[in-house]
């Protein structure tokens, strides 16, 4: 996963998954499920680590901004630079050689899902993600709804259900990782219960939204339960 090689950026013609469009007077969203797994046994959160390419594009754009804006100030400050010199420090920093490690686009997240099977419902369907991501097998019963919310509101305005279940080690029936047929590449990671709320605040840790959100509502919620202060 923290590999990245043969990076070109090209027009966006055509993908199974991203048809952009322009929205006239007309709403379209999407419904998604998110959940927060607590694992009982060993008092940790389960959750999920994805490259995201729009969150390494971005940390691509930033790096080849930085690149434009050293360079500049390289011509201004040494302008005796022999002519061969320049050639050699222009290749050196051009934005397409500075791409940045893989890493920059990896996110932490919930084990989440596109709501993609009507015939199923929210909760079910919840539960297919955690087995499939995450490698536990719980009926879908055992999962308590927190609240849905809007989210990418600039993009898609899509709309998220979040729901918690907690789980233990008797339940994990497989490794997780997701669907690798579906193009997914998922490292299951786990996070101790009074290292959540750190976590959640330490703004070098790349992490979605609804992730920060969730420990808040277990350590407003659910923390007083297992005794363990979750305090930053």
């Amino acid at each position: 996963m923290e590999e990245i090689n043969n990076v070109e950026v090209v027009p966006c013609t055509e993908s199974e998954y991203l048809k952009p469009f322009r929205v006239l007077y007309n709403q379209v969203s999407y419904l998604f499920v998110s959940v927060l797994l607590f694992n009982t046994t060993s008092h940790c959160f389960v959750l999920v680590k994805q490259f995201r390419p729009a969150v390494y594009m971005c940390e691509w754009e930033k790096a080849k901004t930085k690149t434009s804006q050293g360079a500049e100030k390289t011509e201004e400050g040494d302008a005796s630079e022999s002519q061969e010199g320049q050639s050699a420090s222009a290749e050196e920093s051009s934005p397409s050689s500075q791409w940045p490690p893989a890493l920059a686009g990896v996110t932490y997240e919930l084990c989440a899902g596109l709501v993609d099977k009507p015939d199923l419902s929210l909760e079910e369907i919840a539960r297919q993600e955690v087995l499939e991501e995450c490698g536990y097998d719980i009926p879908a019963s055992k999962l308590k709804r927190i609240t849905s919310f809007r989210t990418n509101v600039g993009l898609i305005g899509s709309k998220q259900t979040m729901f918690y279940a907690e789980v233990s080690d008797d339940n994990c029936v497989s490794a997780g990782g997701g669907d690798p047929r579906e193009g997914e590449l998922i490292e299951v990671v786990k996070v101790p219960l009074h290292e959540a709320m750190t976590f959640a605040y330490d703004e070098r840790i790349p992490k979605s939204l609804g992730l920060i959100f969730s420990f808040i509502w277990f350590h407003n919620n659910m923390s007083p339960k297992y005794k363990i202060s979750t305090n930053v």
